[in-house]
């Protein structure tokens, strides 16, 4: 498949998309607790998505059943919304979120602390790969390649004595929720896809506290720490251009 580079105009809608998401993200956010489960998060960001005018993205993808992926704990991306999953003091949730909008395509992904009582080197954790994801984006220039955003978030993660996840990675995004190029959260320099004006890219570091290993559960969906460690996972859509990235999804 081809790269697909935006117009103005495109971008613009893609802008409007990303702001959907992220005002869902934002309010789903206040409501994470204890005692919440996975399944109230998803109830109010389908009716909240529904409320502003868009479609969720995720929900029949490949028959995905939600509007989320909520992902504790050990648990790195895909996390299936349940009645069963409730939340507890000292969890982390995954919350990646996207929807359609006009044809075009928003996606993003935040990690949050359940109550207040998280351990420093979970604190950490999300300090980190929160902070890699902008280390990533700062490389989202025209003329560097994916090399240069996947080496950025790869030094500031290990530098911190975390791993990154191979197996899922970021991606191109536009009137499909996944385009070319794909857009590791690990590479070395001036490697990969050329990165042009008007390409927007999802960038999403998916950090683990132990190794990088991964294995997926039976519902084909959740993917987990191979080590059972805890893993954490940001996400914008980022648009190349001319006055360096910018993020569709702020």
């Amino acid at each position: 498949m081809a790269i697909v580079c935006k117009s103005t105009s495109e971008i613009e809608k893609m802008r409007r998309s990303g702001h959907i998401v992220r005002q869902v993200l934002d309010h789903v956010k206040t409501l994470v607790a204890p005692s919440v489960t996975t399944m109230d998060l998803e109830r109010t960001a389908e009716k909240m998505i529904k409320d502003l005018g868009a479609k969720p993205a995720f929900k029949g993808y490949y028959d995905y059943p939600c509007v989320l992926c909520t992902s504790v704990n050990e648990e790195i991306v895909h996390g299936i919304p349940s009645e069963k999953r409730v939340l507890k003091e000292g969890d982390i949730v995954s919350i990646d979120c996207g929807v359609v909008l006009d044809g075009y395509y928003g996606d993003a992904a935040i990690t949050v602390p359940v109550g207040n009582g998280l351990k420093p080197e979970l604190q950490k954790l999300l300090e980190v790969t929160e902070a890699s994801l902008y280390r990533g984006i700062e490389q989202a220039r025209i003329g560097n390649s994916v090399g240069d955003v996947g080496a950025a978030v790869q030094e500031h993660v290990e530098a911190a004595g975390f791993s990154v996840v191979r197996e899922f990675v970021g991606h191109g995004i536009g009137t499909r929720l996944h385009e070319e190029p794909q857009v590791p959260n690990f590479g070395n320099r001036g490697h990969g896809a050329r990165l042009r004006e008007g390409m927007v890219i999802a960038i999403e570091p998916m950090v683990n506290s132990g190794k990088p290993e991964t294995r997926v559960l039976g519902d084909k969906w959740t993917a987990v720490t191979a080590d059972g460690s805890f893993s954490a996972h940001f996400e914008h859509c980022v648009a190349v251009t001319k006055d360096g990235p910018v993020i569709l999804t702020q």
